[in-house]
């Protein structure tokens, strides 16, 4: 038996199912896109911490700018975040520092402020201490006080910024919470009070 040949009906669209299509298509461009919800995920909301105080970041005020954070990063390894410029020059950077979440702002001093900071010291605490100490010397650069014990059983090495501000590279070690500082502090400076 044969079967019948069928031919499919062509169909074309009439006037109003066009249009209807037409229209869907233009809503569907103008219509706002909706927030995909990974990307609310990626943007991080700033600390809740139930009402408590937070620490963001230190601000360092500058004669330079660019001066400092060319210091902060190509010695101290800190990564930029932000550089904002006015008329070309920097005038406020963030950088974060290259272990951890710490940052620190540079801001641009106004015309004959002073930049100084007495009684404001800054701290980054690296566990090779005197490995990165030494390196720092290789490449020329000076230290107020290379890595020594201090009285509280820390090691220390002092150092300025560019704008005279005063930086302690630290590591604390075993003695960092311990009640035994000081008497380990006695131990390195040879002096014992038992």
């Amino acid at each position: 038996m044969k079967k019948k040949a069928t031919k499919k009906k062509k169909t074309t669209p009439t006037k109003k199912n066009s249009a209807a299509k037409k229209k869907a298509a233009v809503a569907t461009k103008r219509a706002p896109a909706k927030p995909a919800r990974s990307a609310a995920k990626q943007v991080p909301a700033p600390p809740s911490d139930e009402g408590k105080l937070t620490f963001n970041h230190a601000m360092i005020y500058s004669k330079d700018v660019a001066r400092a954070m060319q210091f902060y990063r190509e010695w101290l390894g800190f990564k930029l975040i932000e550089d904002f410029r006015f008329e070309g020059k920097s005038v406020y950077a963030r950088l974060r520092a290259p272990g951890g979440d710490g940052t620190i702002a540079l801001h641009q001093a106004g015309p004959g402020a002073s930049v100084t900071s007495d009684g404001v010291r800054l701290y980054f605490e690296i566990r090779d201490l005197d490995d990165f100490c030494r390196g720092l010397q290789r490449r020329g650069f000076y230290f107020t006080q290379l890595p020594t014990m201090m009285p509280w059983g820390w090691r220390h090495a002092y150092l300025n910024d560019p704008d005279g501000h005063e930086i302690s590279l630290y590591w604390a070690g075993e003695n960092r919470m311990k009640k035994t500082v000081m008497k380990a502090a006695r131990e390195a400076s040879g002096k014992n009070s038992d």
